[in-house]
């Protein structure tokens, strides 16, 4: 990835380069068929969507602690009973430092990107740690052949 070279790559950049994808799942379908869809994208989470808006997003460490560890089983278990609610979002304007931040502060690993009240895109914090380390090495490489001249 090389959206920008610098510490201002916005949401947008990001997802212009990594795509907008994202995969969810509908509250009342089984905690079963989330984890399936989680693996089968290879993703640690799905955002639950009810009439084309974020309600909740479910994560692998949902499963573990509101499933496994109480001993429900996930083909009976709806989404809704163990997702979180009052999803935090972004923007696409945002820069990634400054989700980074939330993303610290609030404890999450995702974040939705909406623009508008419409979903664009989704992002995890190793989404961010990555553009973060190819922007440091664009700015290195920069750095090392102003050096040359």
């Amino acid at each position: 990835m090389s959206a920008k070279s610098d510490r201002s790559t916005t949401l947008r950049q990001l997802l212009d380069e990594k795509g907008g994808d994202v995969w969810d799942i509908d509250p009342d379908d089984s905690v079963f068929n989330a984890v399936t869809k989680m693996s089968i994208k290879d993703v640690g989470g799905l955002l639950v969507l009810e009439d084309d808006k974020v309600v909740g997003i479910i994560t692998e460490r949902d499963y573990t602690r509101n499933v496994i560890l109480k001993g429900k089983t996930s083909p009976e278990t709806p989404v809704r009973d163990i997702m979180t609610t009052g999803v935090i979002c972004a923007t696409p304007d945002q820069t990634i430092t400054e989700c980074l931040e939330i993303m610290t502060d609030k404890r999450v690993r995702h974040l939705p990107v909406v623009e508008n009240d419409r979903l664009v895109g989704m992002v995890s914090i190793g989404d961010l740690v990555k553009q973060i380390i190819a922007d440091q090495k664009a700015t290195i490489e920069k750095l090392e052949n102003t050096g040359r001249k």
